[in-house]
């Protein structure tokens, strides 16, 4: 698996964050093109090699030309733009995942809806650049997957339209809940709402670097001069499954956890369904006995980091529960891949587990089996116990998808 792992050791921002992966070997000729897709006027893009506290970096600019009017845009508005343009699917999906997260954040912020906030940052021609222009990165360079360090977010105070006030700034302090944040005496805002928003929403997991064989390293600048540290970012692309041969992965997840009672079987099923679209990694449920012998329901979700606020949203919305508890666990898994065999009924994927070079796990896919039990009319368990013996004996094509 092929992916990228933001070291934010002096936080981030939209530009630096797009600077990291043109440095990081992102075509800047086709990142203008890409963006040339979209619906959108009156700024040219330009990047450079600069010099960080003896650090070489790439800085990424967005030059606005002052005789175009800019409109004020709404999430709407920035619908629209993604809509009417050229870009991936893959790409515009990811891109209004973020727009809308800032959206949320400032709304939440303002005490008003997502379709009636004013944006400050959402709707600036840079800020549209930097979240649509890194979803084009992340396609280009081929990154499966994103990591991300814990985030300093700098320390003191900052000015704007509102007045001076404590950093993390409002917005990027909802943005940032369930990311580890990094402790830094570094005066000045380090994290941006614009990088916050990119990084909360891509970013699935947060800590360490995890076992990876690095084939690229990007370094952005940001516009200022850091004081004790310097204001740069890297991101280090590379293969996972190549890391360290045999061993198995390693991850930080979130263990969410409810005590339920007066809840119906029907609405249990029904979060679980809700959980499992919004992106958990697992649901299940334990009989439980509670104050006054009372039998009840204990709900557990297993999740990313980035995901609590929305499954604690869907706990607390869909059940009864009036408390979520929530911890941080380490997790190792065996290192999976996917080989396909073909059977006489036609091909059925494996799911395969590897510990220290050795299979130790192998298991049909389900959904594969179904479908050709259904229309083979054969035993569903015929079905799977064909597909894992074919597999075994190297009968089919065994080739890793």
């Amino acid at each position: 698996m092929r992916i990228g792992y933001f070291d934010c050791f002096s936080g981030a921002s939209g530009d630096m964050i797009l600077a990291a992966c043109l440095d990081a070997g992102l075509d800047l000729e086709a990142l203008r093109a890409d963006l040339a897709g979209m619906p959108l006027a009156g700024y040219t893009l330009d990047a450079k090699s600069v010099c960080k506290q003896g650090f070489n970096a790439t800085r990424f600019d967005v030059r606005l030309d002052l005789t175009v009017v800019q409109p004020n845009r709404h999430l709407k508005h920035i619908r629209e733009i993604i809509n009417n343009s050229r870009l991936s699917a893959d790409v515009g999906d990811k891109a209004l995942s973020i727009f809308t997260r800032l959206a949320e954040a400032e709304a939440a912020v303002h005490g008003t809806t997502i379709e009636k906030i004013h944006f400050h940052e959402v709707g600036a021609v840079d800020a549209i650049v930097d979240i649509v222009g890194t979803c084009i990165a992340m396609h280009r360079l081929g990154i499966e997957r994103v990591y991300c360090s814990p985030i300093p977010p700098g320390s003191g105070t900052v000015q704007c339209e509102h007045g001076l006030i404590p950093i993390p700034a409002p917005v990027a302090a909802v943005l940032l809940k369930g990311v580890p944040l990094a402790a830094c005496e570094e005066e000045g805002e380090l994290i941006t709402p614009t990088g916050a928003a990119i990084l909360s929403t891509l970013a699935q997991n947060y800590g360490p670097m995890p076992a990876m064989t690095i084939e690229r390293v990007g370094i952005g600048a940001g516009q200022r001069d850091g004081k004790e540290r310097p204001n740069i970012m890297r991101l280090m692309i590379g293969d996972m499954a190549g890391a360290v041969a045999g061993e198995s992965e390693s991850d930080e997840i979130i263990v969410l956890e409810s005590n339920l009672d007066d809840i119906s079987a029907e609405v249990v099923g029904y979060v679980y369904d809700r959980l499992f679209e919004a992106g958990a990694l697992d649901v299940f449920t334990t009989p439980i006995y509670m104050k006054k012998n009372r039998p009840g329901t204990l709900l557990t979700v297993l999740a990313e980091p980035g995901l609590r606020e929305i499954m604690e949203k869907i706990l607390f919305t869909e059940t009864t529960t009036f408390g979520v508890r929530c911890h941080h666990a380490h997790r190792r898994k065996l290192l999976r891949t996917i080989e396909t065999v073909e059977t006489e009924y036609g091909p059925v994927r494996i799911k395969v587990g590897r510990h220290n070079d050795q299979v130790v796990a192998a298991s049909p896919e389900f959904e594969d089996c179904r479908k050709i039990a259904s229309r083979s009319d054969k035993p569903l368990s015929e079905i799977m116990e064909l597909a894992l013996q074919t597999w075994r004996t190297g009968s089919g094509t065994g080739k890793g998808t």
